[in-house]
């Protein structure tokens, strides 16, 4: 099938970002034409937990069902929801060093925070290894430094926020950490041979390949081709059949600059690769018009993957959060 191919019945292949607090008459008009599959929030996005609230209802209400609403709340630099209405978690690197409870319970109750304010699929665990020389954008977001102590970190995030009822969605595949540029301003080249990649970068990823959701990196595999794993058919073929993740797969954002070509022309590539939905975080209306259309609809195995997914989105936590942090702080204090 040709990228921005039109399927019967499918929802626009995109998960959008919205423009802020509120959603506009027109703004609302445009989501209920686009259909995208789910939303991205930021910071720009968020005041307090009723706005928040309101803001995640009438997304749903634009395009008339229970459409995923998604964030990146890693802790750490990267966390869209802060104090005083939420709590600062730590980064991922500093997370592990309590190790795997303590992961859990964070992610659990960081969970329970997200889906009270109606967002209920998390851009986490990063799975991700670290070394001496990860870019500083990403090195402390990553687990640890070997490929056991991120999967077994990264299961441990996931269960907590599969516990609280919010996906999870493992990125970046097939692996970032070994990159030495920031992939929002450049192309990082990772020059591996992939039998070596098999043991290190790829592990964690084929660890948790049965998690629902994935994003893939811009990253340029040099054993592959010369494109962006997000734009490279060999790439996507490597996640699905090398690592076996059989979820559902977006994009990394599409607006970063690791990518060439218009937005519209990186969502068609995308999509032409084998991504199931393009992740179109911050443009303008008449970009995200054009993406919308360049992405075009859900093929039926994405829409068969993206059921699958919803199926794992489970009601909210019913456990208190007061005994989970009375939990969390006894495992800090032994």
């Amino acid at each position: 099938m040709q990228a921005g191919a039109s399927f019967s019945g499918g929802h626009g292949a995109t998960i959008l970002g919205v423009e802020g607090l509120a959603l506009s008459p027109d703004e609302r008009a445009f989501l209920r034409n686009a259909d995208p599959w789910g939303f991205i929030l930021f910071a720009r996005n968020v005041a307090d937990p009723d706005q928040l609230r309101r803001l995640t209802d009438n997304l749903r209400e634009a395009v008339g069902r229970n459409a995923v609403v998604m964030v990146d709340q890693e802790g750490g630099r990267v966390q869209r929801l802060r104090a005083p209405h939420w709590t600062d978690w730590p980064a991922a690197m500093d997370s592990a060093v309590d190790g795997p409870r303590a992961v859990y319970l964070r992610h659990r109750l960081m969970g329970q925070e997200l889906r009270a304010v109606g967002i209920d699929a998390d851009a986490a665990p990063c799975l991700d290894i670290a070394d001496h020389a990860t870019h500083p954008f990403l090195r402390n977001r990553c687990f640890g430094t070997d490929a056991g102590t991120v999967a077994l970190m990264g299961r441990a995030a996931a269960d907590g926020l599969l516990a609280a009822g919010v996906l999870p969605i493992v990125k970046h595949m097939p692996g970032h950490g070994r990159t030495r540029v920031d992939s929002h301003h450049d192309l990082p080249v990772l020059d591996v041979a992939l039998d070596d990649l098999d043991a290190t970068d790829f592990a964690p990823f084929r660890a948790l390949n049965d998690l629902p959701l994935g994003m893939t990196a811009h990253i340029r595999l040099t054993q592959l081709d010369d494109r962006p794993a997000t734009a490279s058919p060999a790439a996507i073929r490597l996640i699905r059949e090398r690592i076996g993740f059989e979820g559902l797969l977006m994009s990394d954002d599409i607006g970063m600059n690791a990518l060439s070509g218009t937005p519209a022309e990186r969502a068609a590539a995308a999509i032409a690769a084998g991504c199931d939905l393009v992740l179109a975080c911050n443009l303008t209306r008449a970009e995200f018009e054009q993406v919308t259309e360049a992405a075009g609809r859900m093929t039926p195995d994405a829409q068969a993957r993206a059921e699958a997914a919803l199926a794992r989105r489970g009601p909210p936590d019913p456990a208190s959060p007061a005994d989970l942090r009375a939990q969390l702080a006894a495992l800090l204090a032994a």
